[in-house]
């Protein structure tokens, strides 16, 4: 028994050990090209350290970096050319290494592979982490509904939802359709689709969204959208049509590419036949500098020139908090000429505050609070905790015992505190008339300033009146104010209503605002200020405003955002802090003219060289220590991005 014991636990234990192996593997496989790449970089150095004793051993690890380094970018270049019929700077890459290597430089060659294929890998990498938002955004719509049939309740797939059919939504949880409320009342987040940080009270007629929170009463709603045609899917759509559209920058590339890889390979051709016969040069001497053409047309320094300037730029911004998700969003951002903001997170802090009370006459003040905090203490409203922090930030921290608590979805609570009733809410819940008569009218005067009032009742009639606020960040004026200063058009794009659009954009200092804007409209702003100026940033925090971020030329996100707007966007704010966002553009803005500096430099040297080279002024040796001298001047460039 002992020994079956044995070769049972036997396999068990070595299943354990083979578990981090397997979670390894596609780890490995997902990274591979950046391994591959990395790993014929050691091979380089590896060789180049043993090149003086071990040469033959130097020049099987060249070629060995040349295989490992080069499979991937090699292959897809093969099959780009393949099927777009037409060349490509992979092609060319490989090409001038291959000629590296049959002049007798190893090591050049095998640098270049290395360059070219740490370059591509990287490109990969940040390509596949783009498309995660699609992922985020599809988890917060649910898979099922709670379809009402007859008298049978019935949970089938949201997919297979038709139009009229009748759902029902408890609370606390996510809403699966666009529809109709038919009977309930209660309070909704909404802030997934339109950035209002204040829950919504709905009742009967009132329109619901897929991925919005049901927060108080239980409702039943149609539906009068199918699943394909909800403004979750099409929050889901924009992203993805905004994330395939190339920008011009890309397309100028792409046909710069085509045209410089002909240009370079039809000249090298030449040079393999036309000096020979033309000129009378011997068959050595052409094809000697036809190889030695080839070394120094390679776009070694070129390449050179962008990516460590953009490397240099990343680390600078990590360091004051600001993450870029690729040189072209660096690179974009020094071009701005406007820029968008969310309200809801983004300028403002995204949670309610009071700002002001008032307490009817012979009411003592913090008796008022701590009554009102006392009841709202058993809420979960954002305005109830809002209250109830108000009372603790001056010092109430003990709150009375209530006898009875009734919530009234949709308009707030009644509640016995001493065998006294207080009722809590809307305007309409305790009083229209009575209540806009209070203190002088004050109320209006407060809704004016785009704050939301809640009322305090008893017997008596009003107690008193809390306004609630979604405040602006602490540095927010100063950042608005910054970026006023350099030139660019700044707007607010919310959700929100007119009168707290222009509170809010008034005390942040925006030139613009618009207000009750849902996300395809948002879509549709960000493309008229596009028409307007150039280059368009979009700052946001919400799964609402991932489109936008999408859209513009640069989505810059709040690192408290939603995963949608993190994965979304291309700049991320990990501080919160917006003055980040001059800084961003400084370093930007330094950034460009540090690229424009190494690509004038190595285009020079490049010219230069091929013109000594035809000249037969340039031997193999010094085309080598011009080419890569002038990459190594290009990155000691690139590195005062560091500083």
């Amino acid at each position: 028994m002992e020994l079956g014991k044995v070769n049972v636990e036997t396999p068990k234990h070595h299943n354990n050990q083979a578990q981090p192996i397997k979670k390894l593997i596609p780890l490995i496989m997902k990274h591979s090209e950046l391994i591959a790449a990395l790993f014929s970089g050691l091979l380089i150095l590896i060789g180049w350290l043993l090149f003086e004793n071990y040469q033959s051993t130097s020049v099987i690890l060249y070629l060995s970096a040349f295989a490992i380094g080069g499979f991937a970018k090699a292959k897809e270049g093969i099959e780009d050319t393949i099927a777009n019929k037409e060349l490509n700077v992979e092609i060319l890459m490989i090409l001038a290494a291959i000629g590296s290597a049959i002049i007798g430089y190893w090591a050049e060659g095998a640098i270049l592979i290395f360059i070219f294929a740490l370059s591509g890998a990287l490109e990969t990498y940040t390509l596949n982490k783009s498309h995660k938002e699609i992922e985020s955004l599809m988890d917060l719509q649910p898979n099922e509904a709670l379809v009402i049939d007859g008298n049978h309740e019935i949970v089938v797939p949201v997919s297979q939802l038709n139009l009229g059919d009748i759902v029902k939504i408890k609370p606390g949880e996510r809403i699966p359709t666009d529809g109709k409320i038919l009977t309930g009342k209660t309070t909704i987040d909404e802030s997934a689709i339109t950035g209002e940080s204040i829950p919504v009270s709905k009742e009967n007629d009132g329109v619901i969204y897929t991925g919005t929170v049901n927060l108080t009463g239980s409702i039943t709603a149609e539906v009068t959208k199918r699943s394909d045609e909800t403004l979750f899917q099409k929050i889901v759509h924009l992203v993805q049509e905004a994330q395939n559209e190339k920008s011009p920058s890309q397309q100028f590339i792409e046909k710069f590419e085509g045209y410089y890889v002909k240009a370079v390979l039809a000249f090298v051709g030449l040079m393999l036949f036309l000096p020979h016969y033309a000129l009378g040069w011997g068959w050595e001497e052409t094809i000697y500098r036809a190889m030695v053409l080839l070394v120094v047309a390679s776009p070694c320094a070129l390449v050179a020139s962008i990516m460590p300037a953009t490397l240099s730029a990343i680390s600078n911004g990590a360091r004051k908090g600001i993450l870029f998700k690729g040189g072209s969003h660096i690179e974009q951002l020094g071009l701005l000429e406007a820029i968008a903001f969310d309200k809801t997170g983004t300028l403002t802090n995204g949670k309610p505050v009071v700002t002001d009370m008032k307490q009817r006459i012979g009411m003592d003040e913090n008796e008022l609070i701590t009554i009102t905090a006392s009841i709202e203490n058993h809420s979960n409203h954002p305005l109830a905790q809002a209250i109830v922090t108000y009372a603790k930030s001056r010092d109430i921290t003990t709150f009375m015992s209530v006898d009875e608590m009734k919530d009234v979805s949709g308009w707030g609570v009644k509640a016995i505190l001493n065998g006294k009733e207080w009722t809590i809410g809307k305007k309409g819940f305790v009083g229209e008339e009575e209540a806009n008569s209070f203190a002088n009218g004050i109320s209006k005067e407060l809704e004016e300033e785009g704050k939301t009032i809640v009322y305090v009742s008893d017997e008596n009639g009003i107690a008193g009146i809390f306004a609630l606020k979604d405040t602006i960040r602490q540095n927010c004026n100063a950042a608005v104010k910054q970026l006023n200063d350099a030139g660019l058009y700044t707007m607010m794009i919310t959700g929100d209503s007119q009168k707290t659009a222009e509170a809010i954009s008034s005390e942040a200092g925006v030139k613009n605002f618009i207000a009750e804007c849902l996300p395809e409209e948002k879509v549709n702003h960000i493309k008229t200020l596009n028409k307007q100026y150039r280059h368009v940033a979009m700052v946001g925090d919400g799964i609402n405003d991932a489109p936008a971020l999408a859209t513009a030329n640069v989505g810059i996100a709040m690192g408290e955002g939603t995963d949608v707007a993190l994965e979304t966007s291309d700049v991320v704010l990990m501080k919160n802090d917006l003055s980040r966002i001059a800084d961003a553009i400084k370093l930007s803005k330094k950034m460009n003219r540090i690229i424009k500096q190494n690509i004038f430099f190595s285009i020079t040297v490049i010219v230069m060289l091929i013109i000594s080279n035809f000249l037969q002024f340039l031997d193999l040796p010094f085309a080598v220590i011009g080419h890569e001298g002038s990459t190594i001047l290009v990155i000691l460039n690139s590195l005062r991005l560091l500083r």
